[in-house]
């Protein structure tokens, strides 16, 4: 920040000078108009002129060189790199150990048994495959099989029936997206070795339906009768997890390509943190009608995302780890994403126009629910109990 206000600081001193420079260059020119000698006049003081031309060229220069708004220009690099502020409410932390516990629902299963980690449940009914999925496309990827398969559709259909249900409106948006739509969310530039981009199009593959669903309505201004406009999203993700070399190798946990139904808010300013806490209890509920053990966690400083101002992550008991692992992710990101992609509202006919503010939330991860289901309801003959109230989604109660 120290070194933003300092290009900020010789950025204004540059078009300060320029200006002052060209007042005084004006009242040299108006000097040789009141001459009762014009041409000598204009002798005389050339040299002045030329000089003050040179330097307000300079001036003008080092304005365009350090102007925010300048493609490359040090000072726009900085602030594009620079994230969200915080609220008041985010603790202070350096990583995850400094977050807190909002919430919790549910115990920890007891098993009678040495219960399965989902990748050797999966293997066993002959509904996970990932040596033919490595085959295929490499590591980090696995291929659902029968039951398997119609199970991660049916909690899919059941997340967006829930959502739709909250009054959600449903999009099917593209999952590739240009550039500018990736920069206007935050992915870009501070997650761009975590994409995948073609670069014959120079479009990106969503990471999220996060993406596409806040730059809906970019460089639009939005009637402030009409907020909050609530969005729907259920598709394919695609992240490299360059950052993630070693971690969660086997099974579904961090894969390259997998599914969620996302949540997107637009709402005015002023009513974005209540509706952050409404967005929480959106994706919360689906796991209570789960009757998955969870936890919500406010997110410390430390180990909040680039373009959220307040996060709660919503962590789901995994028998196989003995720990809570993250299923979504719920953000308030103020006008931050709104200011990139130029998002706004206007109150009434006659006021100016003002940023709207953005939210998202996973609700939930399609796979995660999926591998949460396994080990949770897994039984000891190895078999798993479908949760009740995905029962008329897949037709089924076991998976055996």
């Amino acid at each position: 920040m120290d070194e933003i206000l300092r290009l900020d600081t010789r950025y204004r001193s540059a078009l300060a000078e320029s200006e002052r420079l060209k007042a005084e260059k004006n009242r040299l020119s108006a000097e040789i108009g009141k001459a009762a000698d014009k041409a000598a006049a204009a002798r005389d003081l050339r040299p002045q002129l030329d000089a003050i031309a040179s330097q307000i060229a300079l001036h003008e220069e080092q304005a365009r060189g350090l102007a925010p708004d300048a493609p490359g220009s040090e000072l726009r690099v900085l602030l594009e790199n620079a994230p969200n502020i915080l609220a008041d409410a985010v603790p202070d932390g350096g990583d995850a150990s400094a977050n807190v516990t909002a919430r919790e629902w549910g115990r920890p299963r007891v098993f009678d048994f040495e219960p399965k980690a989902h990748y050797d449940l999966g293997e066993a009914l002959d509904i996970l495959d990932f040596e033919r999925a490595a085959k295929l496309s490499g590591s980090r990827f696995g291929i659902l099989k029968g039951l398997g398969a119609r199970l991660h559709r049916a909690i899919g259909e059941f997340f967006l029936d829930r959502a739709l249900a909250r009054g959600y409106l449903e999009i099917a948006p593209p999952v590739l997206v240009t550039r500018e739509t990736m920069w206007s969310t935050g992915q870009l530039t501070k997650f761009s070795d975590a994409m995948f981009e073609d670069g014959d199009t120079d479009l990106f593959l969503i990471p999220t339906a996060e993406v596409p669903l806040t730059a809906l309505h970019a460089n639009e201004i939005l009637d402030g009768a009409s907020l909050p406009r609530k969005l729907t999203a259920w598709t394919p993700c695609f992240r490299k997890e360059a950052g993630a070399a070693g971690k969660d190798t086997r099974g579904l946990i961090r894969q390259h390509q997998f599914e969620k139904v996302e949540l997107v808010w637009l709402t005015a300013p002023e009513d974005s943190f209540d509706a952050l806490e409404r967005l929480t209890a959106d994706a919360e509920a689906l796991l209570l009608e789960l009757e998955l053990p969870h936890r919500t966690m406010l997110l410390c400083a430390g180990d909040i995302g680039f373009s959220s101002a307040k996060t709660y992550d919503l962590e789901v008991w995994l028998p196989s780890a003995n720990a809570y692992r993250e299923i979504s992710s719920c953000s308030n990101c103020t006008d931050f994403q709104a200011r990139r992609a130029a998002i706004r509202m206007r109150r009434d006919a006659g006021a100016k126009a003002e940023l709207v503010h953005t939210l998202n939330g996973s609700a939930l991860a399609v796979g995660r629910t999926l591998v949460a289901i396994m080990e949770n309801y897994q039984q000891r003959d190895g078999s798993i109990a479908v949760p009740k109230a995905l029962i008329p989604y897949t037709g089924f109660d076991r998976i055996g």
